[in-house]
C-alpha cells in the first residue's frame, strides 16, 4: 500500500487527507528531531499498524466531512492506541469519529485569527500564551468536544479549537501549527512530539548518513551504479552519498545538454571531483537535446523529452563503460537521481494531490527504463539535504547553491528551446546572480529564476532608435521548502542594476520585469 519505512527508526505517521501541507507536516516533525513519514489517508488501521508507528498526525484537506465522497480514515486507527494528532480536517475527522460534533454553520475562518487558550492549555498547548495568532483555513466547526475530552482553546467562531485527551493520548487543533503565520505552531508540534507521546528528539542528518549507507549498499550489493549529477545540490548530495556507500562502483556522469547557466560545466569537473573523489565522465550531448527540443513550446512536452533524453543519454554511456571494462563484465544496473520530497508531491505522488508539474526524474521517465533507481534522498526536503551535503564534506559553493531545476534553461524558456535563446538567458542570468551576490543577498532569497518570454516581444528604444526586443522576467521568491513562496522585496537600487545592464548587455532584450506573484497561486517555475 505504500513505500517501506525509510529509516531504522520508528516513525511519526502523518496521514494525508489531500493537502500538500502533509508534506510541510513532515518536514515540521523532522525540524522537532523526529523521523517521519507520509501515508494517504487510505491505509488502514492495519496497514498503519505494521509500521508500527510512535505517533500520528492527521493533516489538513481541502474537503468537508460532510461532502459525498469526502477522505475517511479507517475507524480502527484511533483505537491503536498510538498518540495522535489532528489537524485541520484530521481535527474534524478525528471529533466526528469519537463522537463529538462537527457544525456546517457557514461561518468561516481564512487567514490570521485570535485563539484563546483556556485554562493552562493542557499538555498540548503548555506554555503558550492565554492569547494568541493563529492560522486557520476552515469552513466547518467543532461545535462540541468529544466525551472524556477537555476543550483547549476557542475563537470567536469556532467554539472548540483545539481538545485533548491525556488517557486516551489523543489531541486535536482547528489551526494549522506548520505554517509559520501560526506564532506558536511549532511549540504545539513539539509538546505533541516530546510530552504527549514522549519522543526524544534524536533524529539529524548524521542518522540519515549512517542508514542511507546502510540502505544502499543493501540495494546495490557488488552492482556498478551511475549517477546523474547536474551541479545541483541534490545531484551532488545524493551522488557524494553514493560514493560514500559504495565508493569506486559508482560513476558519475554529467551531461552537458546545453541548458546550463554559465560556468556550470567547470563547477562540477573541477569544485566537486576535487572535494569527493568520484569518478566523472561529461558527455556532450548539446547537439542531441537541441534537436529533440526542437519546435516543441508545450512546457510538459519539453519536460518529459528533457527526462526521456537524460535517460537515453545514460543508457548510452553504460554501453561505453561496459566497453570499457569487459573485463569484469557486471553490467550497470543502478542509477542515482537527486529526487526530493517536492518533487514527488508536484508529480502528483502525494495521495489526494494533483499533477501540478512533472518534474524530469518522477513524472517524465520513460516507461521502459532500464534501470533500477536509487534515490537516497527521496524522502527529505531541500534544508535536509543541504545539512547531509555539510555533513559529507561538500563545499559551500556547491551545498549553498540556490535551487536549479533539472531540466535546466529549458524551463525557463517560455517558448521554443534554441541555441539563440539559450545564449541570450544565460547571458542574462549571469548578471543577475552576479549582481544579487554583490549584494549579499544570496543567502536572503530561495532561488531567482529568470525567465526568456521567447514568444513575446515589446517595443522599446535603444540608441535612439526603435527596438522590438524579448522581455526578461525576474522571479526572486523566498522560501523554506519550495512547497510555498512569496516574492522577495529586493531592494530598488539592486533591481535597477539587474535591469540597466541586462538592457545594456544582453543582445535582443529591452525590457525587464518583476514577477511578483506568491506561491500559491503561481509556482516557482514558469513552466
Amino acid at each position: 500500500m505504500t513505500e517501506q519505512t525509510e529509516t531504522s527508526q520508528r516513525p511519526v505517521l502523518v496521514v494525508d487527507f489531500g493537502a500538500q501541507y502533509a508534506q510541510l507536516i513532515a518536514r515540521r516533525v523532522r525540524e522537532a528531531g523526529v523521523y517521519s513519514e507520509i501515508v494517504p489517508h487510505t491505509a488502514t488501521a492495519a496497514d498503519i499498524a505494521e509500521r508500527n508507528p510512535v505517533g500520528i498526525i492527521l493533516s489538513g484537506g481541502p474537503s468537508s466531512v460532510y461532502e459525498e465522497g469526502a477522505p475517511q480514515l479507517d475507524t480502527g486507527v484511533l483505537e491503536l492506541g498510538v498518540p495522535t494528532l489532528g489537524i485541520c480536517y484530521g481535527f474534524q475527522v478525528m471529533a466526528q469519529q469519537l463522537g463529538g460534533e462537527v457544525a456546517h454553520t457557514g461561518l468561516r475562518e481564512y487567514g490570521a485569527t485570535d485563539a484563546a487558550v483556556a485554562g493552562d492549555g493542557g499538555v498540548l498547548l503548555a506554555g503558550q500564551p492565554p492569547a494568541q495568532n493563529v492560522w486557520m483555513s476552515h469552513g466547518d466547526q467543532v461545535a462540541r468536544a468529544p466525551e472524556g475530552f477537555d476543550v483547549l482553546a476557542s475563537t470567536a467562531v469556532t467554539p472548540v479549537a483545539a481538545f485533548g485527551s491525556d488517557e486516551k493520548r489523543l489531541y486535536g487543533v482547528q489551526w494549522h501549527p506548520e505554517v509559520k503565520h501560526t506564532d506558536y505552531g511549532q511549540k504545539v508540534l513539539e509538546n505533541f512530539l516530546h510530552k504527549a507521546a514522549g519522543l526524544p528528539a534524536d533524529w539529524n542528518s548524521g542518522n540519515v548518513i549512517a542508514e542511507q549507507v546502510e540502505r544502499i549498499r543493501a540495494q546495490i550489493g557488488s552492482g556498478r551504479v551511475i549517477s546523474a549529477l547536474s551541479g545541483g545540490v541534490d545531484s551532488a548530495v545524493s551522488t557524494a552519498l553514493v560514493h560514500e556507500a559504495v565508493g569506486d562502483q559508482l560513476t558519475a556522469i554529467f551531461v552537458d545538454h546545453g541548458l546550463l547557466r554559465k560556468g556550470e560545466r567547470e563547477q562540477v569537473e573541477q569544485d566537486y571531483v576535487a572535494s569527493t573523489g568520484v569518478r566523472l565522465i561529461t558527455i556532450d550531448a548539446r547537439e542531441r537535446f537541441l534537436d529533440a527540443l526542437a519546435g516543441v513550446s508545450d512546457p510538459e512536452q519539453k519536460r518529459k523529452i528533457i527526462g526521456r533524453e537524460f535517460i537515453r543519454t545514460f543508457e548510452e554511456a553504460e554501453k561505453a563503460l561496459l566497453a570499457e571494462a569487459a573485463a569484469d563484465g557486471e553490467p550497470i544496473r543502478f542509477l542515482v537521481q537527486g529526487t526530493l520530497y517536492p518533487d514527488v508531491v508536484e508529480s502528483g505522488g502525494g495521495a489526494g494531490t494533483a499533477n501540478i508539474k512533472s518534474h524530469h526524474n518522477v513524472g517524465g521517465l520513460p516507461e521502459d527504463l532500464l534501470f533500477e533507481l536509487v534515490e537516497p534522498l527521496r524522502t527529505l526536503f531541500k534544508d535536509e539535504v543541504r545539512a547531509i551535503g555539510r555533513e559529507l564534506g561538500l563545499p559551500e559553493a556547491i551545498v549553498g547553491r540556490q535551487p536549479f531545476p533539472g531540466p535546466g534553461l529549458g524551463i525557463r524558456i517560455v517558448g521554443e528551446v534554441t541555441a539563440d535563446r539559450l545564449e541570450i538567458l544565460r547571458d542574462a542570468d549571469a548578471i543577475a546572480r552576479e549582481e544579487l551576490t554583490r549584494a549579499g543577498l544570496d543567502t536572503e532569497i530561495w532561488q531567482c529564476p529568470v525567465v526568456l518570454l521567447a514568444d513575446v516581444r515589446s517595443v522599446g528604444v535603444q540608441g535612439d532608435g526603435r527596438t522590438y526586443g524579448h522581455p526578461i522576467v525576474l522571479r526572486p521568491v523566498s522560501s523554506e521548502d519550495a512547497m510555498t513562496a512569496d516574492w522577495t522585496r529586493l531592494p530598488y537600487d539592486v533591481l535597477a542594476r539587474i535591469s540597466n545592464r541586462i538592457t545594456n548587455e544582453v543582445r535582443e532584450v529591452n525590457r525587464v520585469v518583476l514577477d511578483v506573484t506568491s506561491k500559491p497561486p503561481g509556482t516557482i517555475e514558469w513552466e
